[in-house]
């Protein structure tokens, strides 16, 4: 497949991950675990999987979390090298400044939240065939409400794009494309800039046909907030649920009762807790009898403090259940 796509991909990892906080606060968006596995690493894995050989990731908000679950990438079957970003350079910013570290030719831009089993084949064989200079793969807009979107012609062609809230018929953009590298040659190097109502928005203006739709039917699942995480997490979690899927030095009195609830690293929950619908980050020790319902459990070492928020909007889903331990 290697010879049939390109073999080298931008994963766009240096956000802030706004809207995940407080999970954010505690690792960068891309290194959450979901179901057990940090979200980057899935992303790398389905990558290299598709024949893709070379990643190079952006760094900003808490660095230290990405590259520690990453490293090099041999264990996920590629090489990866990082871009660090004093400071943010936005979605076509960051690109323009990580290009020149890649071959030439098109590469794939990925970023790094995106979760989907989409074909990277199917995109790069459209891409090739229109002549496009973007390809973005796109699925029907789930909730245009919350969602900002893409107005694709009956030809394929994207004709503009749309803000959250809008009535038009949409589509939504995955978050993964295959891209030609002169399109973000505009662009002053080092200088923050965006795609969608930037660089983008000017390239239709100039050249109406130069951004493709790729339309996948696949998988795509969302973890923009706390309660979006909690619920792909589950949907991705074995048999035994997500108390099964507890980080490394986690560990959990046999005593208490976890309801769809997920656990990073180094967890301590003592005896006779109870948490439903909860996500407990790395470091936090839970004492005897506690009982949460719908909360991000966060550790601050520093107080010695055990800070709670909301977790907006209960989960569940007809295929989650209870899972005890």
């Amino acid at each position: 497949m290697t010879d049939r796509i390109p073999v080298q991909a931008l994963v766009l990892t240096a956000g802030l991950g706004s809207r995940l906080r407080p999970l954010s606060d505690v690792r960068a968006k891309p290194a959450v675990p979901v179901a057990g596995e940090p979200l980057v690493r899935r992303v790398l894995r389905w990558l290299a999987g598709q024949g893709v050989r070379d990643a190079l990731l952006n760094l900003h908000h808490r660095p230290e979390t990405i590259t520690r679950v990453v490293g090099h990438g041999g264990s996920l079957g590629l090489h990866v090298r990082y871009a660090w970003e004093p400071r943010l350079l936005g979605s076509a910013g960051g690109p323009r400044a990580m290009l020149p570290l890649l071959g030439p030719g098109s590469t794939f831009i990925v970023n790094g939240d995106t979760l989907t089993d989409m074909s990277l084949e199917g995109l790069a064989a459209e891409h090739t065939q229109s002549g496009a200079q973007v390809t973005l793969a796109v699925v029907d807009n789930p909730d245009p409400s919350r969602y900002g979107g893409v107005a694709v012609g009956d030809d394929g062609w994207v004709r503009e794009f749309l803000p959250p809230g809008h009535q038009a018929p949409s589509k939504h953009f995955v978050g993964v494309q295959l891209v030609e590298p002169s399109v973000f040659d505009p662009l002053t190097f080092g200088e923050p800039a965006s795609m969608i109502g930037g660089l983008y928005s000017d390239l239709l203006t100039t050249k109406p046909h130069s951004i493709r739709a790729h339309r996948i039917s696949d998988q795509f699942l969302d973890i923009g907030t706390p309660t979006d995480y909690l619920k792909t997490s589950l949907m991705l979690a074995p048999d035994g649920g997500l108390a099964a899927m507890a980080g490394p030095g986690s560990c959990i009195d046999p005593s208490a009762r976890l309801v769809r609830t997920a656990i990073w690293d180094r967890v301590i929950i003592e005896a006779k807790c109870e948490l439903v619908d909860c996500v407990v980050t790395d470091g936090v020790q839970i004492p005897a009898g506690s009982q949460f319902n719908q909360q991000v459990l966060v550790s601050k070492p520093e107080t010695l403090a055990l800070l709670a928020s909301p977790l907006a909007g209960r989960p569940t889903s007809a295929t989650e259940g209870t899972t005890k331990t």
